[in-house]
């Protein structure tokens, strides 16, 4: 069965060039012209990804974004699309849940690249890692991609837990931005903002019972022998 994917924009041309362009590459495309009516198809219809307009009229590409995340929907990857190139504008589109973004004017392939990318979920675990990873009050079910703390459940985006799963998996080392955007999210280029999110976010959610720790000027480790820790100032 294809992926489905939902492309939300006001911009007929758009959603008709990236509809056309996706279904080549052997994706099946639902359009929305508003926020409304892409409300109503993924209320609606089985969507593995959701490509949403930052500006387009109804609720907008944002507040779907935090719709979904604060109903406790991490399962849906969610690109936005966005005129604003400033980086606060892009930082806050990953703050509010979106696994990536692009910016527009953006190339018809790049989407389908990054739609690829966020469609590929991480691979079943190998058998050299546990069904359960148990850390402190911290405990990560592999099979089901679930997070609790504490025993109370913790709502990951597919991309956050993927790179749990990867300091989980790679402890006591340090890695740079650069190689946790090829490692983590497979890309060879990117925004690093998009690491520096991402793991702001996860420190966020996991409270002090995260280990991941600041190393200046080179990078991010998961500490394995001490708990919380660190901070996202002083890295650039």
């Amino acid at each position: 069965m294809p992926a489905r994917v939902l492309i939300a924009d006001d911009d007929a041309v758009v959603r008709d060039v990236v509809r056309r362009y996706l279904e080549r590459d052997g994706l099946e495309v639902r359009i929305a012209g508003d926020g409304n009516e892409a409300l109503r198809v993924l209320g609606t219809e089985r969507i593995d990804v959701a490509v949403l307009d930052v500006m387009m009229p109804g609720p907008n590409g944002l507040s779907l974004c935090r719709t979904l995340r604060q109903g406790g929907d991490f399962t849906v990857p969610v690109i936005l699309l966005t005129a604003l190139s400033e980086e606060d504008d892009r930082i806050a589109g990953l703050e509010a849940g979106a696994d990536d973004y692009l910016t527009k004017p953006f190339s018809p392939r790049e989407l389908a690249l990054r739609v690829r990318s966020v469609l590929r979920r991480a691979p079943a675990a190998p058998p050299t890692v546990p069904l359960e990873i148990t850390v402190g009050a911290l405990t990560v079910a592999t099979a089901s991609r679930s997070v609790t703390v504490a025993g109370e459940p913790v709502g990951l985006t597919n991309r956050e837990f993927d790179l749990l799963m990867f300091f989980l998996t790679h402890t006591d080392t340090v890695f740079s931005r650069e190689e946790l955007l090829k490692r983590v999210w497979n890309w060879d280029f990117g925004d690093l903002s998009t690491v520096t999110v991402h793991v702001k976010r996860l420190r966020s959610k996991l409270g002090e019972h995260h280990r991941v720790q600041t190393v200046w000027g080179r990078g991010y480790l998961w500490r394995g022998d001490v708990a919380g820790g660190g901070d996202d100032r002083g890295y650039s």
